[in-house]
């Protein structure tokens, strides 16, 4: 029996990377062009001296999202639109994104809730803790929920670590290069 490789048919989400400050206006233009795509903004104070006002902004400042079969042809429609630079990809070709992130975003952003931006952060990431007690300290982040988790802190001349639970909002991504400066009282591993 032979087996066909069928192209998938059916749409999926993928991720542009766009000039910046251009966002929009390649949204727009994928909109012209009958590409469902998808701008997540966030309104914002503007920064200007002379007056205050609220603005939309990208919530991913680089990024539209859009949502297509990305056969050949679309493929270059898409990256043939002024301001568009490339398709988010892998040494395998374009990824594409789950629909639930989308959806996630979508849901969000329509509850009209206060919303902050905040850095991505995997469980086994290096981080840096920038707010509260062990502001300072560097270590591996690992977490047991979305909002609460545990800042590993080692020391390798022993062989020991601790671990202590803090709000994952206090922490920012790390590089491990960074232990050496950091006032934790100890080399972190």
């Amino acid at each position: 029996m032979e087996t066909d490789n069928v192209p998938e048919t059916k749409p999926s989400w993928f991720a542009l990377y766009v000039q910046v400050n251009h966002e929009k206006e390649v949204f727009k233009r994928l909109e012209d062009r009958s590409v469902r795509s998808y701008l997540p903004l966030l309104e914002t104070w503007s920064k200007r001296r002379d007056r205050r006002k609220k603005i939309q902004v990208p919530l991913f400042p680089g990024y539209v999202f859009f949502n297509t079969v990305l056969d050949g042809t679309a493929h270059l429609h898409v990256l043939k639109t002024p301001g568009a630079i490339t398709i988010v990809r892998n040494s395998e070709g374009p990824l594409s994104i789950p629909d639930y992130q989308i959806e996630n975003l979508q849901t969000i952003l329509q509850a009209k809730e206060p919303l902050r931006v905040h850095p991505y952060l995997r469980e086994g990431d290096w981080v840096q803790v920038v707010r509260g007690p062990f502001t300072g300290c560097l270590g591996v982040l690992l977490r047991h929920n979305a909002r609460r988790g545990r800042l590993v802190v080692s020391v390798d001349l022993i062989q020991r670590s601790v671990s202590v639970e803090l709000d994952v909002e206090d922490v920012e991504p790390a590089v491990r290069g960074d232990a050496s400066s950091v006032g934790c009282g100890t080399r972190i591993a």
